[in-house]
């Protein structure tokens, strides 16, 4: 292994593996080669060799931090204990006590969704059930990889309230348990609702917040085109600043992560000159992993690590260490 060295990044310390520069992110751990936000999935991710994974939580009725991207069971990964599909989308994550939630069978897509022709590449682990933050932190214990970092989002809408605890419950709950783990110095916190981050730099200045941001059409948290500003980024509005960077720099964030369809060279000049670092999203396509390494991206979260690892050993850029371990 490599030893760690403090790295400084917009006011905040980080602890980054010598000589990587370069953020290589596993989606979900490595949603490409295994099921999503799974402890198969992390598995993979460290096998082949990630400085970070990047995972999404939600919190159950009991108040245990768990792994899941979505707020409610999504029926194209979910099946009952008896091995049936859901018909539609299950209950919400809060609802459930986490022992009600390892009724559910989270390690296979279903056939013949669009998810699934996604990922023809995932391999199923059936019996995989959703796992809790605690879970995450043993495997990489196990693993012996003392330097891979945690992205960990907060997932949340001021859309739905009612499927999730409020953000000033939500982000004190996960860093009462980062803190508890000992990982302070190895998370950050991500999300598309800010009204979390503005909570985590309240109560726990020592972990960088990440600020997701999308203007697209199926998801646009930014509201550029609206006076009133957007639901989700905690006050900050587009047009007291001009541009997303600003806007992210205003908010506090130490990093900018917007889907990668959003940036040009120009607005991730402006976050450079900022002293933003910039980690993209969700980026799968060897053609656009290049053209985002050619454009100077500090990061770069995919679900296929492995298609990135070999873009970025053809660049002779460092890759981090593989871990091998079992879920």
């Amino acid at each position: 292994m490599k030893t760690l060295k403090a790295v400084v990044v917009a006011g905040y310390l980080f602890f980054a593996s010598a000589g990587f520069a370069f953020d290589l992110q596993g989606h979900r751990g490595a949603r490409g080669l295994a099921p999503e936000n799974t402890l198969p999935a992390f598995a993979t991710a460290l096998s082949l060799g990630v400085t970070t994974l990047e995972l999404d939580t939600g919190i159950t009725k009991d108040g245990v931090v768990v792994i899941s991207h979505e707020t409610t069971l999504n029926p194209d990964i979910t099946r009952t204990k008896d091995g049936k599909w859901l018909e539609k989308r299950g209950p919400a994550i809060y609802s459930l006590t986490f022992a009600e939630l390892q009724e559910y069978d989270v390690g296979r897509l279903k056939t013949n969704t669009g998810y699934a022709r996604n990922f023809p590449d995932q391999k199923a682990v059936d019996g995989t059930r959703i796992p809790r933050l605690t879970d995450l932190f043993d495997l990489v214990r196990r693993s012996g990889n003392g330097q891979v970092r945690f992205n960990i989002e907060t997932k949340l809408s001021p859309l739905n309230p009612e499927e999730t605890p409020d953000p000033e419950t939500f982000a004190r709950t996960l860093v009462e348990l980062v803190r508890k783990e000992g990982m302070e110095s190895r998370v950050s916190i991500q999300s598309f609702d800010w009204r979390t981050l503005q909570v985590v730099k309240k109560i726990a200045s020592e972990i960088p917040t990440v600020c997701l941001t999308a203007q697209q059409r199926f998801l646009d948290n930014i509201g550029a085109d609206t006076s009133a500003g957007s639901a989700w980024t905690a006050g900050y509005r587009y047009r007291d600043y001009g541009s997303v960077p600003k806007m992210v720099k205003a908010a506090g964030g130490g990093i900018w992560s917007p889907y990668f369809g959003d940036l040009t060279e120009s607005n991730l000049r402006e976050a450079h000159e900022l002293g933003l670092k910039a980690v993209v999203w969700t980026v799968n396509d060897p053609v656009q992993i290049r053209k985002m390494l050619d454009l100077g991206v500090d990061g770069l979260i995919s679900d296929r690590p492995d298609l990135v690892r070999r873009a970025m050993g053809e660049r002779g850029m460092a890759l981090p260490s593989a871990t091998p371990v079992q879920p």
